[in-house]
């Protein structure tokens, strides 16, 4: 059954190579988008269950037995969040049918979406820190690709930007791999967390640490690495940015997470510093970025950047407790952000216009559409029952419990920050009075099929944020595990390496 663990990386792979040999046929590039995105979706849903019932599942690819070979491996973390990327993998698949014009299906738009989901998979299951390289950059080649489809002068300034800040980051990753390496001779991770003597003989734990922070902190887009982001995500249409918003940052986090609690378990009062400093930072600049912009894509992106402050305040505490809130708030954060951008998507499309200002009526008109932007917009605020709330309240308690009141003032901050943020997108977009002098030209050239498929994906992430949030003990208690995992890396080692 452990052969389930290729399925993640072969079917984007699959997918995505069929998608490209049918490239002259528009009608099967989207069954096959569809399709793909069903089936991966199941994989994940099935990986969850099979570690929650059996334990964590690795793969030794080839028979080549750890350290020396290719290992896949899932936890209740990397498990989790595979499920979750399927899910909102299936929601944008759908909106695409409608919300990706002709020519950017053309020119790559399917492949180029099913390999980022491959490579982004192919991070969350990788048990070696190399593969987990090559992987980000197997994700950031078909990133960058799907940033500049259309060929627009904003989308290339935004490309620049995006790459220049992320080749820092794999020069960064590079040089923790290579240190480790020359003094371990280990890339398996696993191994590695059995290896680090002659690290912490030399007093490189530290420093080590502080590379691969730079190095995931960038692709994480915390304080502060983050100035790329706002600039790039804005820029392609809204189910690029969706997927974007709602997975990439995330594999920088899951990086983090993995890599400091596996090879730094008993941080330093500095290395704790250092990420209780950049969370503070991530949340404040973040919400301050969204309070002042105009542009709705831009002002999520700012609110992208202020909610992985939240996760990285968790793993500075490394307690359980902590590192439950962050995973559970990582993990309904990805339908969050992605159903904002969705939303931020079909807002610009009904009103004509990316500037919140100019917008308004779209209660009126299109009060599915305000329905459902009140559910992630409440949960990255915070506010109960939503999810977000869950995770909020988890991490203050973990903070309070080692009275580090500062972050948690800063954390308490931000959610009033951002509950401000999001009341201004509600009463300027959708309460105040519609900015066309004929009300009824609101999406007047859509048909009710292309609304649906676009409404539909946003309505059913969040009514899944809705039940979520009404009903989170089954998500906390999954994280919880997760968090046990991650604190006790012994049954990780063991599943590993063996014995």
């Amino acid at each position: 059954m452990n052969t389930l663990l290729v399925l993640p990386i072969l079917v984007p792979a699959i997918t995505g190579a069929c998608a490209l040999l049918a490239r002259r046929s528009r009608r099967v590039q989207r069954v096959l988008n569809v399709l793909g995105a069903t089936v991966l979706f199941g994989v994940g849903a099935v990986i969850v269950f099979q570690v929650h019932t059996q334990g964590i599942l690795t793969v030794q690819m080839g028979d080549w037995p750890a350290p020396f070979g290719i290992t896949l491996v899932a936890d209740p973390l990397s498990a989790g969040l595979l499920a979750v990327s399927g899910f909102v993998a299936l929601a944008v698949a759908i909106y695409a049918l409608a919300g990706i014009d002709e020519a950017r299906e053309r020119y790559g738009f399917y492949p180029l979406f099913h390999f980022l989901l491959m490579g982004i998979n192919g991070a969350f299951i990788t048990g070696d820190l190399f593969n987990l390289y090559v992987w980000y950059e197997v994700l950031l080649i078909a990133s960058f690709a799907l940033l500049v489809l259309g060929n627009e002068k904003e989308q290339l300034d935004g490309a620049v930007k995006y790459v220049g800040i992320n080749l820092i980051a794999s020069a960064s990753f590079l040089s923790a791999i290579g240190i480790l390496y020359g003094l371990t001779g280990a890339l398996n991770m696993a191994d590695l967390a059995e290896s680090m003597g002659p690290v912490r003989e030399l007093g490189l734990e530290p420093v080590v640490a502080m590379l691969f922070l730079i190095g995931f902190g960038i692709k994480a887009a915390l304080f502060p690495l983050y100035y790329w982001l706002p600039a790039s995500y804005h820029t392609p249409p809204a189910p690029i940015a969706a997927i974007f918003a709602g997975l990439l940052t995330k594999v920088g986090i899951y990086s983090l997470l993995r890599i400091f609690t596996l090879l730094f378990p008993d941080p330093s009062g500095y290395t704790q510093g250092v990420l209780l400093v950049v969370a503070g930072g991530t949340m404040l600049l973040g919400v301050f970025g969204a309070l002042v912009q105009r542009h709705v894509l831009r002002l999520l992106a700012f609110l992208v950047i202020s909610a992985m402050g939240y996760v990285v305040m968790g793993l500075g505490f490394f307690t359980t407790l902590g590192l439950a809130g962050a995973i559970f708030y990582v993990l309904q954060d990805v339908p969050v952000k992605t159903s904002l951008f969705l939303i931020g998507g079909l807002m610009e499309r009904e009103t004509g216009t990316s500037e919140v200002g100019r917008m308004g009526g779209l209660y009126e008109y299109r009060p599915v559409l305000a329905t459902a932007f009140i559910v992630p917009a409440f949960s990255l605020a915070g506010l109960p029952p939503f999810p977000g709330f869950w995770g909020k309240l988890t991490l203050v308690q973990a903070g309070l419990a080692q009275n580090q009141w500062v972050i948690v003032g800063v954390a308490l901050l931000v959610g009033l920050l951002t509950l401000l943020a999001v009341a201004q997108v509600w009463g300027r977009a959708f309460w105040q009075s519609p900015h066309v002098e004929d009300l009824e030209d609101f999406g007047a050239g859509d048909s009710w099929g292309v609304r649906s498929l676009l409404q539909g994906p946003v309505v059913v992430l969040s009514l899944v944020l809705f039940v979520v949030g009404c009903y989170a003990e089954p998500l906390f208690a999954f994280a919880h595990e997760a968090a046990v995992h991650l604190t006790d890396t012994g049954p990780y080692i063991e599943a590993v390496l063996g014995g």
